[in-house]
């Protein structure tokens, strides 16, 4: 059982001239920083989205980019909450890098002056808003959990151990959203307008190469219904291919804790975690796992939680809903084996 405490953290007052033009507004006007991957929409933008709407009077306005961003852009305009959509078209922003991208929102809240500006809290999010948030020299929120009123924002500390609540008066709120705590966004039976959000210089400084990506027949660990999820007790890579096996049973995508991961036993792009992916599917089996706080961090949210382990004192235990003590080398294949 973790103890919960509800700290209050009060944010510095340093706003810039940018900032402090909006600080007399009456009513939230909030910008929401669409991810795109391919032209899809990524689940965090639509998460953030719903958080952005829970505020009392807000008006949301939805920044679109990307090298086209036309069609992308005809979608978001019909999600629910969206009232305008903000369409920046340019090369760049197709792979944006945070030198090159944030330079795009500080022309943006120049020009709109918004009192909240939402994102995801995706590695885009962590990767761009820590530096806009420099840029306009007020406090970043980082991944909220929830709302309690336009300037109080609730997130967890301590690998999630502590909830504090997060007080902010600066006038310029930049907020990111931890897309498991709220469901995403659905289509709107209206049409937001849609329009130019204005050139800005892009800089060079820094440019995308290239992604390296694990391709699999398995859903993405981001977005998937249901997770098997392996540990150091698997002893070594080659025994993965059990949770495989017992994954395309399920129709589940395949994670890991950072153990496995540290020891070479899966991708990196496979962690779950504190310093991994932080997911909340419908149905999440620990095979191997002990339970660190770390790991608990990232998955703990889930609905179901299932715990394969040969230790019965493990902490995983203590989260899991069913709880199998048994050496996985004997349960996993039995229950691929039923399955």
């Amino acid at each position: 059982m973790f103890r919960v405490a509800r700290p209050a953290f009060i944010a510095r007052q340093g706003l810039t001239s940018v900032a402090k033009r909006t600080y007399a507004s009456s009513s939230p006007s909030t910008l929401l920083v669409i991810e795109q991957k391919d032209g899809k929409i990524n689940t965090g933008s639509l998460s953030a989205l719903t958080a952005a709407t829970s505020m009392e009077g807000a008006s949301v306005t939805a920044l679109v980019t990307g090298a086209n961003p036309d069609e992308l852009a005809k979608q978001v305009s019909k999600l629910q909450g969206i009232t305008k959509v903000l369409v920046a078209k340019n090369d760049a922003y197709e792979h944006p890098v945070a030198e090159s991208f944030a330079p795009l929102l500080l022309s943006i809240q120049k020009t709109n002056n918004f009192t909240h500006i939402f994102g995801g809290h995706t590695a885009f999010g962590k990767n761009v808003f820590p530096r806009f948030a420099a840029l306009l020299d007020v406090a970043q929120i980082s991944d909220i959990t929830g709302i309690e009123s336009s300037d109080t924002f609730i997130r967890p500390i301590y690998a999630g151990n502590a909830i504090a609540k997060v007080k902010s008066k600066d006038a310029v709120k930049i907020i990111t959203v931890r897309g498991t705590a709220f469901a995403g966004a659905g289509p709107s039976s209206s049409e937001a307008s849609i329009e130019a959000a204005g050139a800005t210089e892009v800089s060079d400084a820094t440019k995308w190469v290239g992604d390296e990506i694990v391709k699999s027949d398995r859903p993405e660990l981001d977005g998937a219904s249901r997770v098997i999820s392996g540990g150091r007790g698997l002893k070594n890579g080659e025994n993965f291919k059990l949770l495989y096996t017992l994954a395309d049973k399920l129709g589940a995508a395949v994670g890991a804790s950072r153990a496995a991961v540290d020891a070479g036993y899966a991708d990196n792009s496979l962690q779950v975690g504190q310093t991994g992916k932080i997911i909340a599917p419908e149905l999440y089996v620990a095979v191997g796992i002990s339970g660190a706080i770390q790991h608990l961090a990232g998955m703990k949210d889930s609905k179901v939680i299932v715990a394969i382990n040969k230790d019965a004192d493990a902490p995983i235990f203590q989260v899991a809903d069913y709880g199998l003590v048994e050496d996985l080398f004997k349960a996993v294949p039995e229950l691929t084996e039923k399955l």
